[in-house]
């Protein structure tokens, strides 16, 4: 599962779909699409687009959930979580200067 979800990361256009979902969660595709135009220049078409979010979504980091005719799409940061527990463990977050 962590393979999937490094996979996904290592693309510089997934991480820009991530931060958007981060900015504002439940998105339709068509939004997704305009914001990955206006703020970050990167004028996919929609297929590529849902290819991406499909990479997403088989690693867990975006959830979909349907309304009449529209798909949804939701950050979901487990996947995160578990991989920093894994290396980091439940204690609180270290910082550059308590590292040894």
């Amino acid at each position: 599962m962590a393979d999937d979800v490094f996979k996904a990361l290592a693309d510089p256009t997934r991480r820009c779909i991530l931060d958007e979902l981060t900015d504002r969660n439940g998105q339709t595709l068509f939004e997704i699409c305009g914001r990955l135009v206006t703020k970050h220049g990167l004028g996919l078409s929609r297929q590529a687009v849902s290819q991406h979010l499909a990479v997403l979504e088989a690693a867990g980091l975006v959830a979909t959930r349907r309304e009449g005719r529209y798909k949804f799409h939701d950050l979901n940061t487990r996947p995160l979580e578990r991989i920093v527990t894994r290396w980091l463990g439940p204690q609180t977050p270290r910082t550059p200067e308590s590292t040894p």
